[in-house]
């Protein structure tokens, strides 16, 4: 059952007073909820809400709350996926599969075989945290992922500790993910890095290796760049919660 964020002043215990006009169109157009359903609320604080609703009009919404919980839908560790864009609907697809595996923000990066040509970013910059914030409803994630502006490759890895950067490449491996995440340190973003659909150039992979960055392969199977990021992130978190 997909949630849907509330600010506090909706908050009336015991009951939920939605007056949101978004998220009134989508439980009640959308969703087709009716009087006497059940239905789910999280707030700034991640505290779910189990409710039924008991009255709606075309301007409102009231459910009673039934029980309220922490989510603990939420990684333990910042864990951010720095991709180079990709075409619409494979970059579409890629913000919803980072956004249902748990990172915590994402940062759209331009490399030297990034193919797709931004005439607007900040229009691409919301699209792409609407999808978020979508997937963010349907999987019951206690918060919503961040994305950051689009940036350079080699400007965005200066953010993070070097020792915390996973640049996932097809070619020039010099490290298996298991001994990668020997030295992470848990306390700062975790920075999962993964290319367009040609790879990195050349260029990028002798800076790379001049920094001494952590290379890593997913194995002989060559991944579609969404699949790619699933594939990544998920084994990340498989071996950090051992």
């Amino acid at each position: 059952m997909p949630h849907f964020l509330i600010k506090k002043e909706e908050i009336k215990t015991p009951f939920i007073e939605l007056t949101d006009n978004e998220n009134l169109f989508h439980i009640l157009k959308v969703l087709r909820k009716k009087e006497g359903e059940k239905i789910k609320f999280i707030d700034e604080n991640q505290v779910i809400y189990s409710c039924t609703i008991e009255k709606t009009s075309k301007n409102s919404l009231r459910a009673l709350i039934l029980k309220k919980e922490k989510s603990n839908r939420i990684l333990p560790y910042d864990l951010v996926l720095v991709q180079s864009i990709l075409a619409n609907d494979a970059q579409n697809l890629a913000v919803a599969n980072a956004t249902q595996t748990g990172v915590k923000e994402i940062y759209p990066i331009i490399s030297d075989n990034t193919s797709i040509k931004i005439k607007n970013p900040q229009d691409k910059i919301d699209k792409w945290q609407k999808i978020a914030q979508e997937n963010f409803k349907q999987c019951e994630r206690a918060d919503i992922p961040k994305i950051q502006p689009i940036q350079p490759l080699l400007e965005i890895l200066s953010n993070f500790k070097k020792e915390n950067i996973l640049i996932f490449a097809e070619k020039y491996e010099n490290s298996t993910l298991n001994t990668a995440l020997n030295d992470i340190d848990k306390t700062s973003e975790i920075a999962i890095v993964i290319g367009p659909e040609g790879g990195f150039s050349e260029d990028e992979f002798e800076n790379f290796k001049k920094n001494n960055y952590k290379l890593i392969t997913l194995g002989n199977m060559i991944y579609k760049a969404p699949n790619a990021i699933t594939a990544a992130i998920s084994n990340v978190i498989s071996r950090l919660e051992q």
